[in-house]
Order: structure tokens, then sequence, then C-alpha cells
């Protein structure tokens, strides 16, 4: 019985999320929500110097899949001329939505959809000189809190610097899913982090290139367990995938219903 109702509800909603009009009607519901949030806390950021720097250059800021959503109202404001990474996935498409809302535009596909096509169209925008980069390194499924190439390769190309940027919240919902999603609550203090610039040579061998990736990892992981801490929120998992993740709750649920049985 649950999985005929499952199966119908998904074949209604399904295609009404693919719908232009109603994923613009979400993301302006979401965004006036985050505005919202974001006018309600106390806001601190930290290295703001670094932001300025680089806001309106070739730059290449990256955060955890789990944590953009109240860095979107922090760049808008800050003035930032940006592109960021969307999933093709329509999910991606609507937060290319929200995005869009908040002065970013959107290139599409990811390291594992549209590689290629996201490098290139990444390394002409950097090249451009007029226009930063935001993307999620450990997106679009996973594994959690790993930094995959995309990012290192854009800067080995184009000379642009990665700063790692992260978020934390004193109120703070996770949501129950791969990337354990921060939902940060009205009325907390909200934090912000920007790392310093980290550059890469054209001419740097494989082993250096994994050297710098690890490097980047540490110090993202090293942000979000700081900030979080200073708040004593939940420690988010490292290595979650989406595919993973589901397989478990999947797993869970029929258990679940077995014992009920």
């Amino acid at each position: 019985m649950y999985k005929t109702f499952r199966k119908l509800w998904k074949a209604f909603w399904e295609p009404i999320l693919r719908l232009s009009f109603f994923q613009w009607l979400l993301a302006g519901l979401m965004a006036l929500a985050i505005w919202f949030v974001y006018f309600t806390c106390r806001k601190k950021v930290k290295n703001w110097e670094t932001f300025k720097k680089y806001r309106n250059k070739p730059a290449i800021f990256i955060f955890w899949h789990g944590r953009s959503m109240m860095l979107s109202p922090i760049v808008c404001l800050g003035g930032m001329r940006a592109y960021a990474v969307a999933s093709k996935h329509k999910d991606g498409r609507m937060m290319a939505k929200l995005q869009r809302l908040f002065g970013l535009k959107s290139i599409y596909g990811s390291t594992s959809d549209g590689g290629i096509s996201v490098l290139r169209q990444g390394v002409r925008v950097l090249k451009r000189g007029d226009y930063s980069m935001c993307m999620s390194p450990d997106g679009p499924g996973g594994p959690s809190l790993r930094v995959q190439d995309g990012a290192l390769y854009f800067a080995k190309m184009t000379g642009a610097p990665i700063i790692p940027v992260c978020y934390s919240s004193s109120g703070a919902w996770f949501q129950n899913r791969w990337d354990r999603y921060l939902v940060a609550l009205p009325f907390s203090t909200i934090t912000c982090n920007v790392g310093k610039p980290i550059f890469i040579d054209s001419k740097v061998s494989m082993e250096e290139f994994e050297n710098i990736r690890k490097k980047i990892e540490n110090i993202m992981v090293k942000q979000v367990r700081d900030m979080d801490g200073e708040f004593n929120l939940f420690k988010v998992e490292q290595d979650l995938t989406a595919s993973e993740f589901k397989k478990k709750q999947r797993e869970e649920k029929e258990a679940k219903r077995a014992k009920k049985k």
C-alpha cells in the first residue's frame, strides 16, 4: 500500500516540479524565507577583506554542498559578480533559479555529467577577468566533505585562486539527507569564514596536485568543524554519498515495517 501511494504521489508531483513557472515560484518563496532569516540574524564575517578583494575578479569560491543557504544573501549584498555551477537535475535547475534571484548566473553540469563542458565554460568565465565562480567541491552527490578535482583544474588552467568559504549558525536544522544541509533559523547568530586564497601553478605535478587537493580538503573540514563546534552543533559525517544514504534510508524503513508485522 505504501509503495503504491508513493508511486502515485511521485507520478503526480514530478511533472509539476519540472515546470519552469513552478520552479520560479518555489525559488521566489525560498528566497523570501532566506532574506527573512538573514535580516533577523546577527552576522559575523571573518576575513571580509579577502572577499572584497576578489568578489569581482577571477577567483573560485568553494563551499560544502550543505552550506550554501546563508552564503547567498552575503554574496548578494557584498556585490559579488559570479557564476555558480549547478546540476542539470530538476533540483539543480531550481537551485539555479534561486541563485539567479541572488545575482548569480549559472553554468550547468558537474564532474560526473557534462564535466568537460563545465570546465570549458568556467575557464572562459575566469579568463574574461570580471567574474568569479562559486561551486561545491563535494557535489552534486558526494561523498560529503571530500574535495573533488574540478575547482583545482579551474585554478590550474586560469591562475585564479581557490578561496574556501563556510558558514554556520547558532540556531540550525540539519536536513535528513547525504549532505546534512544546514538550514539557519531566524534570530540566530550566523558566522561566515572566508579563507585565504590558494593558488595552483599551471605546471604542478600530479603528486603536488593531489597534495594541494588534500590541503584544501583539510582546510575546509577544519573550517566546518571549528565553526560548528562554537555552537555545539551536530557533527556532519564525512564520505556520505547520495545513493548510499538513500539506500540506507530504504533499508531502515523496510526493517521498521518488518518489525511491525
